[in-house]
């Protein structure tokens, strides 16, 4: 993916979470922390903007252990076998 198209994907996630900003509520999932986003966005200076308004007001739920998708996986492995 080139720099250029980051930076758009990033741009506009950026604008959707600003006109979303302090009007409705906002779930994101994902397996990254947040000192990871810099890296997939591709600009430092747009994700920490981005952080800025998701992480206001939010609460962050943080959760540990093992994958439901994962075991699934693993169970159709353990059957073929």
């Amino acid at each position: 993916m080139s720099v250029f198209l980051c930076y758009c994907l990033c741009n506009n996630l950026n604008n959707f979470i600003a006109k979303r900003y302090e009007k409705s509520s906002t779930l994101i999932s994902t397996n990254l922390t947040f000192f990871k986003w810099p890296e997939v966005f591709g600009d430092p200076v747009l994700t920490n903007v981005l952080l800025d308004r998701l992480l206001h007001h939010s609460q962050v739920l943080n959760i540990n252990g093992p994958s439901y998708r994962l075991k699934d996986q693993l169970q159709l492995i353990t059957d073929d076998e």
